[in-house]
């Protein structure tokens, strides 16, 4: 099942997309006017840049809250930990929303806003990866230095960072490729003066209608990332084989370092919640003052859509518990596989929808199933095989450790008790298996909802979903459907939370640690 659904939804669309790239009448036709022309060259070369910038940001904000978490240890610790991962799971169209509502005049639209979007999201990566890094490295050389009368400053450059250069990298290129793909920041807050390949994807496919032009932009993009996604991996194997052994234990700040940690806590939580207070605030404010009547025309018909906004709550909410039923149910077969060291292969394939472009993803689902044998174009099952095909990898990297922690031997014992095969699944996997299957369906329902990139190209207009229903509220002039389209992303930032907290419940509770 896993390698079916891969070779439909994923492989199918990406031949369909380099098929319209690169053959013309039924022979090979390279798009070198394309990809040679000056607008491909300033979009890429933006993509690049701003790609970067927003990751040198992200380190850079990252790195004191990593230091607190990773050194010290102080009451709220974890809850710090939690929180630090909102933005992160947050949808994409909520926080460039977020952003437009936080932000002056004349900055909201801006490179700048695109910058503090991206590091707003990739502080978490930074925070975890390099944070769970630092609390392993041996703090007995730093002890050294400091009796050999080496200064913080000094210890910081000649020690911590070399130390932290595997972990830095590895973090470094993750955040790229994010930022580098990324789709509803730069297509909100980026406007028609901003463009990166992603985003031109679409309007070239969506609103020009050049395909062609379309198709060679998305294999650009595949082509770079398949680069980061190399170059990440080569970071992560280097990062894994370089750990020390022997890590510091977290102590208690004291003197000085407690102003220090409760400045980099407080100051990186505090900066981390202004977009999501500011949000909620806009989405309450009336003339005169503030009040529900945003949240109240919801149920009332708005010429932005062909159906009421509560319509494309309750399409958000159907199609993501259907993605989260298709992603487990390619999921958890592939999770087992992997977790039997029969699918080592198959965990990689699985993975490959994290690192293609979701624009790209979209415009090959239009390419790959618009005819026969199987046309889905103008059904609306491609929305929730969109999400389902962004979240099954989160289902997989989910389940496999609660997998993994099943002692072998309650299946031995049980199949020489008499037990078939199906009963050792039903009565020992499966209770043993059931926090990390719903700590996958949480996530799987969470990412769903909240995905844009592909469901914007396939979305039905009598059919929208929540992301797609604040992207055109957006597009229209009036404060009217400004406050409609804040608050429709409260209602799906609550939404998504809700769905993330219900899984670190369960997470929290030992169903599964990352």
């Amino acid at each position: 099942m896993p390698l079916a659904f891969l070779a439909v939804f994923f492989a199918w669309p990406l031949v369909a997309i380099l098929e319209r790239s690169l053959v013309l009448d039924g022979r090979l036709d390279l798009p070198l006017d394309v990809l040679a022309s000056s607008s491909t060259l300033e979009v890429a070369w933006f993509t690049t840049w701003q790609a970067a910038v927003s990751t040198v940001l992200a380190v850079v904000a990252g790195l004191p809250l990593a230091w607190a978490i990773a050194r010290f240890s102080f009451p709220g610790r974890r809850l710090a930990e939690a929180l630090v991962l909102v933005p992160f799971v947050l949808p994409t169209v909520v926080v460039a929303t977020a952003f437009v509502a936080l932000l002056p005049d004349g900055i909201e639209r801006s490179v700048w806003a695109i910058l503090l979007a991206h590091v707003f999201f990739n502080v978490a990566v930074v925070v975890r990866l390099v944070g769970s890094y630092w609390s392993g490295l041996d703090a007995r050389a730093w002890d050294a230095a400091a009796t050999l009368g080496a200064g913080p400053a000094r210890r910081f450059r000649s020690l911590t960072l070399p130390a932290l250069a595997p972990a830095l990298a590895a973090a470094a290129s993750i955040v790229f490729l994010f930022c580098f793909t990324s789709f509803g920041v730069i297509l909100i807050l980026g406007g028609p003066r901003y463009a990166t390949l992603e985003t031109e994807i679409y309007n070239q496919a969506a609103r020009a209608f050049d395909l062609r032009t379309a198709a060679a932009l998305a294999l650009l993009q595949l082509a770079a990332v398949a680069l980061v996604v190399a170059v990440a991996g080569r970071l992560e194997r280097r990062l894994g084989g370089s750990r020390s052994a022997r890590g510091a234990r977290a102590q208690r700040p004291g003197g000085r370092e407690r102003a220090w940690v409760a400045v980099a806590v407080g100051g990186t939580l505090g900066l981390l919640a202004l977009p999501p207070a500011t949000l909620v605030e806009r989405s309450l404010a009336v003339p005169g003052g503030h009040g529900l009547d945003h949240y109240r025309r919801l149920a009332e018909q708005t010429p932005a859509l062909l159906v009421t906004p509560w319509h494309a709550i309750l399409n958000s909410l159907l199609f993501a518990t259907i993605a989260a039923g298709i992603a487990l149910a390619v999921g958890i077969p592939a999770a087992v596989l992997a977790v039997r060291g029969a699918g080592g292969a198959l965990d990689t394939l699985v993975m490959l929808p994290l690192g293609a472009s979701a624009a790209m993803l979209g415009f090959g689902f239009l390419l790959a199933f618009a005819d026969p044998p199987l046309d889905l174009r103008g059904t609306i099952w491609l929305v929730p095989i969109a999400q389902a095909l962004v979240a099954t990898p989160f289902v997989v990297r989910s389940l496999a450790p609660t997998l993994r922690s099943v002692d072998n031997r309650l299946r031995e014992a049980a199949a020489v008790l008499g037990a078939s095969p199906p009963r050792v699944r039903r009565e020992v996997d499966l209770p043993l298996a059931a926090r990390g299957l719903a700590v996958a369906a949480g996530l799987a329902f969470a990412i769903a909802l909240g995905e844009f990139g592909a469901t914007v190209f396939v979305a039905r207009a009598d059919w929208p979903t929540l992301p797609v229903a604040i992207f055109r509220f957006l597009g229209r002039p009036g404060a009217e459907n400004v406050g409609q389209a804040m608050a429709l992303c409260v209602v799906l930032m609550s939404l998504t939370a809700a769905g993330a907290i219900a899984a670190d419940r369960v997470l929290g509770r030992g169903g599964w640690r990352s």
